[in-house]
């Protein structure tokens, strides 16, 4: 037992022990809606409109900050370091987030992982309601609601500094693209099931929503499907995550 203790103690002293963050999350209440582009501006991947029924589920409140991927991996991989540490985490690829949630989970005991992209596009609509982007569908309006090219500066900006959504979630739109866990296909829409959807069985780039603080409004829509390689790793790369009910 003492040395098992002692062990403890030099691990804290050397920097590699890390205490688990504290990620606040929010309980969505499960439901339908229809997914994809229902104002008509999207590209094919977004469409056919087709019904979704998700289960309920636990969202982070927040993007994941610079100061809680720093206690889960020990670095801090983002380029706008001077924001801050309550700023979003970025520089994230696909794969580091999943050794994050890998080593999160290890530490808390929990089973946190990134959200289905239906889960996403569900939150992001304040609970699949018909909504431009995360929070409102009035242009005029959106930046109040996020952070994107015309009011950020070029740079990220601390997480919760704008409106929330209907559901009490922040930057679903702007600030930084969130990585979800499906595979791409931009057919997928066409055979996708109606309970929960999990995304293609297999492919090469993984799905990003939300727009970021380097893109316009067209570019930040709710509905917007974008992807790339799991390694990929770019300053308006970041993520959000899910914490099954159960």
């Amino acid at each position: 037992m003492r040395a098992v203790l002692l062990l403890f103690l030099l691990l804290v002293s050397s920097g590699t022990a890390h205490a688990a963050p504290e990620i606040q999350v929010v309980y969505l209440k499960g439901g339908c809606f229809p997914m994809g582009d229902g104002f008509g501006s999207g590209g094919p991947e977004e469409k056919p409109v087709h019904p979704v029924c998700v289960d309920g589920f636990n969202m982070g409140k927040y993007l994941v900050t610079q100061s809680q991927w720093q206690q889960v991996m020990g670095d801090n991989p983002s380029y706008f370091v001077r924001c801050g540490a309550d700023c979003p985490v970025e520089k994230v690829s696909w794969e580091d987030a999943r050794e994050f949630l890998r080593r999160l989970n290890e530490q808390t005991g929990k089973s946190y992982r990134l959200p289905y992209e239906a889960e996403w596009e569900y939150a992001a609509r304040s609970g699949g309601k018909m909504e431009q982007w995360a929070g409102t569908s009035d242009p005029d309006d959106l930046g109040a609601f996020a952070w994107l090219e015309s009011n950020s500066g070029r740079s990220t900006h601390p997480v919760g500094t704008r409106r929330p959504n209907g559901l009490g979630l922040y930057d679903m739109t702007g600030n930084l693209w969130q990585w979800c866990q499906d595979y791409f296909d931009e057919a997928y829409y066409r055979e996708s099931p109606e309970k929960n959807p999990q995304g293609p069985l297999s492919g090469v780039n993984r799905v990003l929503r939300g727009g970021s603080w380097d893109d316009g409004a067209g570019r930040a829509r709710a509905t917007l499907r974008y992807s790339y390689g799991p390694f990929s790793r770019y300053y308006n790369f970041g993520l959000r995550v899910v914490l099954p009910a159960s």
